[in-house]
């Protein structure tokens, strides 16, 4: 067996569960310019009908590494009281598949008269289809009979709930997704095969700060918490020139904030360093390009990860606050 195929069976083992192959949310470090893809009260937010999708590429040159495609649709309707949203993920780890889609509604109160500091609560609706390709699994033995021919789905309802509060400068949010947590049953009696869908957990939150008339500094966080896996921060910081370009680094490392006791002991708790950059092709379409790097012993295997998106308003309109802001 060579170093590869070592590595894909490591990346496979790690992520298993006390009892189940537990699936893990995609990945993405530009939550910050669309919260929607995290917390469903984002939705409407921009207050203009808004078009992005995202692309990634994880731990590039590993074989079986995560690879997300998404997209995403939302709006202010009725006096910008409601939000609408609507997203697809379709996110592959080796021989698991996963395709997300939920309808996301947001009841946004105004809390004054200005009509910038916003309270929204959200719930997201949708189905996941979670599936295993037997025939991508690479088999130490030949003729093991726990690995399933072909490739075995199922469906499954999901539910997704957040709060979030927002002003010209500042946003603070909570969510959690996959709330119908169910296993995909490859093996009833052998459930190191079996496919969970874990629940998690967001807390995020960012302030914009103006340094003078052409820059903006923007510091941010995201804790993400499954409850069985480490629990992870992403420290970010950007900076906002002339309100056409924004560059930024990012930093994510697992810290520890209560206990968890299946957690393997000695795991390095610093994950990647990269940066993130998008820019104002024109004042209705961004783009944006990130990468980041293994700070672990993947490092010695991974060329980093990559991650792009587009995002585009379909009204032309002013918001009442700056939309390049988040």
């Amino acid at each position: 067996m060579n170093i590869l195929k070592r590595l894909f069976f490591v990346l496979i083992i790690t992520l298993l569960s006390v009892k189940a192959f537990a699936q893990q949310d995609a990945q993405f470090g530009q939550y910050v310019f669309n919260g929607m893809y995290i917390n469903p009260a984002y939705a409407g937010y921009k207050e203009e009908l808004y078009l992005q999708a995202f692309a990634r590429a994880q731990w590039t040159g590993v074989r079986g590494a995560p690879q997300t495609l998404s997209i995403a649709a939302d709006e202010a309707v009725n006096d910008e009281s409601l939000g609408l949203g609507l997203i697809v993920t379709k996110d592959k780890i080796g021989a698991q598949n996963t395709l997300n889609a939920s309808a996301n509604f947001a009841y946004r109160i105004k809390l004054d008269r200005t009509e910038t500091n916003i309270l929204a609560f959200g719930m997201g609706i949708g189905v996941i289809q979670a599936s295993l390709n037997g025939n991508m699994l690479d088999p130490i033995e030949s003729g093991d009979n726990r690995i399933p021919t072909g490739s075995t789905s199922q469906t499954q309802p999901d539910i997704r709930a957040g709060i979030h509060y927002s002003n010209e400068k500042f946003f603070i949010g909570f969510s959690a997704n996959n709330l119908f947590s169910k296993t995909l049953s490859v093996f009833s009696d052998y459930n190191s095969l079996n496919i969970k869908i874990q629940p998690h957990f967001y807390l995020s939150a960012g302030v914009a700060l103006p340094v003078n008339d052409d820059f903006v500094f923007k510091p941010t966080f995201l804790i993400k918490d499954d409850l069985h896996g480490p629990t992870s921060l992403d420290l970010n910081a950007f900076l906002l020139v002339k309100e056409r370009f924004w560059l930024g680094a990012v930093y994510r490392t697992s810290v520890k904030i209560y206990p968890k006791d299946n957690l393997q002991s000695g795991l390095t708790s610093r994950a990647a360093l990269g940066f993130i950059s998008e820019l104002f092709i024109r004042s209705n379409l961004r783009i944006g390009y990130g990468y980041d790097y293994s700070l672990n012993k993947l490092s010695n295997y991974d060329y980093g990860s990559h991650e792009i998106s587009v995002g585009y308003y379909l009204q032309t309109q002013k918001s009442r606050r700056p939309k390049c802001y988040f």
